[in-house]
């Protein structure tokens, strides 16, 4: 999983709220269990004018103009603006492995779906909680300027323009902040325990070799 530490990047406002998964990443993309490869169709009947299908290819596709994500000013976005409610619906993990895969590092929203907040966190995605005042805030700014930009610092829990003139405190979880710090998803939390592991299963094969 990569680390998150310091993050900057361009904001992409998703003005809506109680934004399910299947809107995130739609059933029939559900196929898959690897991480990898649902980018494509993030948002996607929102972001084309017709249904997708997983065995056809996204090439060629008639997009919606009107979609935030379509838009070059927005082109290149690593952190997601939205509102209230965001990632409610079923529990699908496909959610945050494909902003993941679009590019986004971070959703910004007032509050998450409770499942869909804790798969980001074990899949590198960072979801900040912010009042809906600041969120109005970020709204604006982000309608206004042109390429408006965010400085994301884990390690301060801290949100805040490029000129600094703006700040948000965020909380988070100390122990997933330290996953995230540190790039460990739950495999990676296990395998520091490698070791101890192996020296386990040989001391069983020592002991009980009737079992291998």
């Amino acid at each position: 999983m990569e680390k998150f530490t310091v993050h900057r990047g361009l904001v992409a406002p998703l003005d809506r709220a109680n934004v399910d998964t299947d809107a995130i990443i739609p059933k029939q993309f559900l196929k898959s269990i690897k991480r990898s490869g649902f980018g494509p169709n993030l948002f996607d009947a929102w972001r084309y004018m017709d249904e997708g299908q997983p065995d056809k290819p996204n090439e060629g596709r008639p997009l919606n103009p009107d979609f935030v994500l379509n838009k070059p000013a927005y082109r290149g976005a690593t952190v997601l603006l939205a509102r209230e409610n965001f990632g409610c619906g079923s529990s699908r993990e496909h959610a945050p492995w494909a902003l993941e895969d679009f590019g986004f590092r971070a959703i910004i929203a007032t509050s998450y779906a409770d499942i869909f907040f804790n798969n980001c966190y074990k899949n590198g995605l960072l979801p900040i909680c912010l009042q809906p005042s600041e969120v109005d805030r970020l709204f604006h700014d982000a309608a206004a300027i042109p390429g408006f930009q965010l400085v994301i610092d884990l390690g301060e829990q801290v949100v805040a323009t490029t000129d600094g003139s703006q700040r948000y405190r965020f909380d988070v979880d100390e122990f997933r902040k330290y996953c995230l710090i540190n790039g460990l998803d739950d495999i990676g939390l296990t395998l520091r325990h490698a070791d101890k592991i192996k020296a386990y299963e040989d001391r069983r094969r020592h002991d009980q070799p009737w079992l291998f």
